[in-house]
């Protein structure tokens, strides 16, 4: 039996790949690759010992999707497959309904088929949307969210627990991430955006390594210690951990459940700078631009009951987040297109 990740060649993805297959799991990736890249499934194998099995396919795509469960025994599924870039939303928010709501109904719809019974989904802690206090707890009401990107989490964490509702065998764990930053310590899996990216720690990562010009810092004048938006960040193989647990979690249950996923601690934009400078013993050029629309000044997690029932707890520290982001760049000056290693 093994479990399903789609999106699983993405960033989040391809670490919690990582993160399963060491756990015992057999995994199977389906991925369009449309902001991800082949040579991730071998990397993936190279770190653990064991290269899963690879469908390119769109998770929206119902044929495709049909012929991964139809050749294979699948147990559960993790959903990671969609859009994840705020601004773009904004832009263009008939993209992000389209691109984000098909694929987990599609999801849903194949696994009532084969009778597949658990879900963990990759939800966002921009469900809590523009009205409640930090720090943010599973409780709160969800909605009145600030981007289309965040209201197609909240559309999908509302449709599953309908499904879940509806079906008192399906068990659904929705997992709310704060800021996801790092990568793999061996520095073959990172971050590594195929399209524009509004993700801070790569764009740190690029003026750093002079890829790019200065970083832009989108606002200087907001309402905290040194007026840039505080963030919860965590690193992805501690996020990665948590999809183990969620999933252990829902075995044997029925149901929705939501968690958050963060560390509990906020950072500015300004003290990720410093820190990543630090680490990685380099400078990083940047200057203060306008400020930028769905951006909220600061939110940070109780991840509270993630440790009381999943048992989990993010362990690395900011300094080893912003390490390893450097050792990826470092090591991947082209992403996963290629290039040589820096030097010393």
């Amino acid at each position: 039996m093994s479990i399903l990740l789609t999106g699983g060649a993405g960033y989040i993805g391809s670490h919690t790949a990582v993160a399963m297959t060491e756990a015992g799991y057999d995994i199977i990736i389906a991925d369009s690759l449309q902001n991800s890249h082949p040579a991730v499934i071998d990397r993936i194998g190279e770190i653990t010992g064991r290269k899963p099995l690879f469908y390119k396919a769109d998770a929206g795509d119902a044929e495709a999707l049909r012929r991964v469960f139809e050749e294979n025994e699948i147990e559960g599924a993790v959903h990671f497959a969609g859009l994840k870039a705020v601004g773009e939303s904004l832009r263009r928010p008939l993209k992000y309904y389209r691109g984000n709501l098909n694929p987990a109904l599609t999801l849903l719809e194949i696994m009532r088929e084969y009778d597949v019974k658990k879900l963990v989904f990759s939800s966002s802690a921009t469900v809590y949307g523009e009205e409640n206090p930090y720090p943010y707890t599973e409780t709160m009401k969800t909605g009145s969210c600030a981007s289309p990107y965040g209201w197609t989490k909240f559309m999908i964490e509302q449709i599953f627990s309908d499904a879940a509702k509806a079906d008192d065998s399906l068990s659904v764990v929705l997992l709310r991430y704060f800021n996801v930053i790092g990568a793999h310590p061996g520095g073959l899996i990172g971050e590594d955006p195929q399209e524009i990216t509004y993700n801070l720690m790569p764009l740190i990562s690029r003026a750093a390594a002079g890829r790019t010009g200065k970083l832009t810092v989108f606002g200087g004048d907001y309402d905290t210690p040194d007026g840039t938006c505080r963030r919860d960040y965590l690193h992805v193989m501690d996020l990665a951990e948590g999809h183990v647990k969620a999933l252990r979690y829902a075995d044997g249950r029925s149901g929705a459940e939501a968690f958050n996923l963060g560390t509990g601690e906020p950072y500015s934009v300004l003290e990720i700078i410093a820190a990543f400078e630090k680490a990685a013993g380099v400078r990083v050029p940047y200057e203060i631009g306008p400020r930028r629309d769905g951006d909220l000044p600061e939110f940070w997690a109780d991840p509270s009951k993630a440790e009381r029932i999943l048992k989990w707890k993010a362990s690395r520290s900011l300094g080893e987040m912003c390490r390893d982001s450097w050792n990826w760049q470092r090591k991947n000056p082209d992403g996963y297109r290629g290039g040589e290693e820096d030097p010393e």
